[in-house]
C-alpha cells in the first residue's frame, strides 16, 4: 500500500461505491432512487476489467487499492458493489485491512443481502449465474446453506458476459445467443428462481427474464442490495451518515472517462458531470 497521499483522518458523510467497471451503476442507480440524501462517490475500475477471471490475491490487491483510494476521499462507508470482488476478498479486508488502517470505517458487499432475500424463499431449488472466480468460490451456496441447509443451489460461470457489457454489447443478437446457452443449463434443473451473481448482469434482465420465462423468478439484485442497505444505515449511527443539504456526487474511473460517461448515462437516464480518470494505485 502506497503512503503517496495524506489520508484522509475523518470521514467526510460520503458513502463509496465500488466495482470493476459499469456493472456497479446498477447497484447505484436504486441507492440514487432510495437514498438519494446522501453524498456517493463511485469508482469504477474498468482498466483492468474483468475480475472474474484472475486471481484472488490479485482481486484482493485490486480491491484494497480502491479501498485506500475511497477512504482517503472521505467515505465513512464502502459498498463493494462487485460479486467477484466481495467473493474474493470481502471478508479479508473487514478482517486484517480495516482494524489496521481504518478502524472506524465499513465495507459491505453485495452477496450476503441477495444470499439472505432468496435463502427465506419457499423454494427446493435456486440457481446462480455469475463470473468463474464469483462460481468457483461457492460464496452463494455457502451463505444460502447458513441460512437455509435444506435448499439447492445450482450454480454455472458466464465468463464472456462482462466484457461485452462493457463494451457496449449489451443488446447485440450475438450477446443474447450467449446468454441463452449459458442459461439453457439452469432452466432444464427445474430451478425456482435465479440470482444474478454479478452487478452487471441486470443490463441483461429483460432478456434474462424472457429466456427463463414466467414459472422462474428472476428480481434485479440493486433494488435488494438498496433496501438492505437503507436498513444497515438505521441500525448503525455510529458511522455518522446523515442526509447532505447539498448532495454530491462524484464518479471516477481507472480508464476512459468518455466511455464511462457514455455507457453509464445510458443507464443511469440522466448526465454524469463529475467524472474523472484516477490511478488507485497511487493511493
Amino acid at each position: 500500500m502506497s503512503d503517496k497521499k495524506t489520508k484522509e483522518k475523518q470521514p467526510k458523510n460520503i458513502i463509496g461505491v465500488f466495482d470493476s467497471g459499469l456493472g456497479g451503476l446498477t447497484v447505484f442507480k436504486h441507492f440514487l432512487e432510495s437514498l438519494p440524501e446522501y453524498n456517493y462517490i463511485y469508482l469504477g475500475d474498468n482498466a483492468r476489467l474483468p475480475y472474474g477471471e484472475k486471481s484472488q490475491d490479485t482481486i484482493y490487491e485490486y480491491s484494497l487499492e480502491a479501498m485506500e483510494f475511497l477512504f482517503s476521499r472521505g467515505c465513512n462507508l464502502v459498498i463493494i458493489a462487485c460479486n467477484t470482488a466481495s467473493a474474493q476478498a470481502l471478508r479479508r479486508l473487514q478482517q486484517e485491512y480495516l482494524p489496521k488502517h481504518w478502524p472506524d470505517r465499513r465495507i459491505l458487499g453485495v452477496i450476503r443481502p441477495l444470499a439472505e432475500k432468496f435463502a427465506n424463499e419457499k423454494l427446493n431449488k435456486i440457481g446462480v449465474i455469475g463470473t468463474k472466480s464469483t462460481i468457483g468460490s461457492k460464496a452463494y451456496e455457502i451463505e444460502i446453506k447458513k441460512l437455509n441447509p435444506k435448499m439447492k443451489v445450482e450454480a454455472i460461470s458466464a465468463p464472456l458476459l462482462v466484457p461485452l457489457i462493457e463494451e457496449g454489447w449489451a443488446k447485440k443478437p450475438e450477446t443474447k445467443m450467449i446468454l441463452k446457452k449459458y442459461l439453457h443449463p439452469l432452466k432444464t434443473k427445474q430451478i425456482g428462481a435465479l440470482i444474478l451473481g454479478c452487478t452487471h448482469y441486470p443490463y441483461l434482465l429483460k432478456e434474462i427474464k424472457k429466456i427463463m420465462g414466467r414459472r422462474i423468478s428472476v428480481l434485479d439484485p440493486g433494488k435488494i442490495i438498496a433496501d438492505s442497505l437503507k436498513k444497515y444505515l438505521i441500525e448503525h449511527p455510529e458511522l455518522n451518515l446523515k442526509p447532505a443539504k447539498e448532495k454530491t456526487r462524484h464518479y471516477f474511473t481507472t480508464d476512459d472517462p468518455k466511455l464511462f460517461k457514455d455507457l453509464g448515462e445510458k443507464f443511469l437516464e440522466h448526465r454524469i458531470t463529475n467524472i474523472e480518470q484516477v490511478k488507485i494505485t497511487d493511493f
